[in-house]
């Protein structure tokens, strides 16, 4: 299967009609060169909360939810008539009175799906008032079990190792970072939820700046593909990457059977031993507590 993370550039369109073209000339691009599986970033559709110039939070968001609607059936149509999957990225969603941030999947087939993300940031949180929404999920798709991971979700292990648990082969985590140590944690962090799921992880980034958005003034990041470094994948765990702050498409050829095989044969066993690690660290406290320096 060939997957593909984008880099999306953060611009003003002239409106829905303009920014509908640029991402069907994106999703053109990703198609034209194989790929089944497309993966936007986090918060890459906030480029539709309009060109006014306005910095009023409410209002920016309130537009960007609004425009998320038409963006999901530009993206889904897209999705049936170039037969691709896509993750489409994410964007503030009105959910029960509150926003939650919402990337949504479709299928060549007409198949739709949402994930939520899970933990917010201290920005999303105290600033924008973002909130958690509902749970994670794992999608089955004709390439493989899909689980997503939006940006500082990637960060957390228990929440890959739930999706792994549910039977997710391949993790997309749709980001978006404004500077470069916020961009190598969610790396860091979907490097290593490669490592202990044993499975490749698509990373989607926005680049370049909108001062007159504020949720995503500056963005900073490079699309990439990562792997277990172990038999089947690169040593380095980088299956492919793009430049830093590049826009495009990386795209990377993966075997199915390899996750598979590096699951059951690879020279660790992340997935199999992660349990043992989980009793060995529990008992270890036990163990401390029973005979630490402060015990009796």
């Amino acid at each position: 299967m060939r997957l593909a993370a984008c880099a999306w550039p953060i611009r003003r369109h002239a409106g829905m009609d303009a920014w509908a073209a640029a991402v069907e000339a994106s999703v053109d691009e990703a198609a034209g060169q194989g790929a089944e599986l497309l993966v936007f970033p986090e918060y890459g559709w906030m480029d539709l909360s309009g060109p006014s110039g306005a910095v009023d939070m409410e209002g920016v968001t309130r537009a960007a939810a609004e425009a998320a609607r038409a963006a999901a059936e530009v993206i889904g149509g897209l999705a049936r008539s170039r037969g691709v999957w896509i993750v489409a990225g994410s964007a503030p969603e009105s959910v029960d009175g509150v926003f939650v941030n919402r990337a949504r999947l479709f299928g060549p087939a007409g198949q739709a799906g949402h994930q939520d993300k899970q933990v917010m940031t201290r920005y999303e949180r105290e600033v924008w008032d973002i909130r958690p929404g509902g749970g994670l999920g794992v999608f089955d798709t004709d390439l493989g079990r899909l689980g997503i991971l939006i940006c500082y979700d990637a960060e957390f292990p228990a929440l890959g190792r739930a999706l792994v648990e549910a039977g997710a082969e391949i993790i997309a985590v749709p980001s978006c970072t404004d500077s470069l140590a916020g961009y190598w944690r969610v790396r860091v962090g979907a490097m290593a939820r490669a490592l202990e799921g044993q499975c490749p992880v698509v990373h989607a980034v926005t680049v370049g700046d909108a001062p007159w958005c504020p949720p995503v003034d500056e963005n900073r990041g490079a699309a990439a593909v990562y792997g277990p470094p172990d038999i089947g994948f690169p040593d380095t765990g980088v299956i492919a990457e793009g430049k830093l702050d590049a826009p495009g498409w990386v795209t990377a050829d993966v075997e199915r059977s390899a996750i598979g095989r590096v699951r059951a044969e690879g020279r660790v066993l992340n997935v199999s031993h992660w349990p043992e690690a989980a009793s060995r660290a529990a008992a270890g406290l036990r163990d401390f507590a029973d005979s630490g320096p402060d015990a009796e």
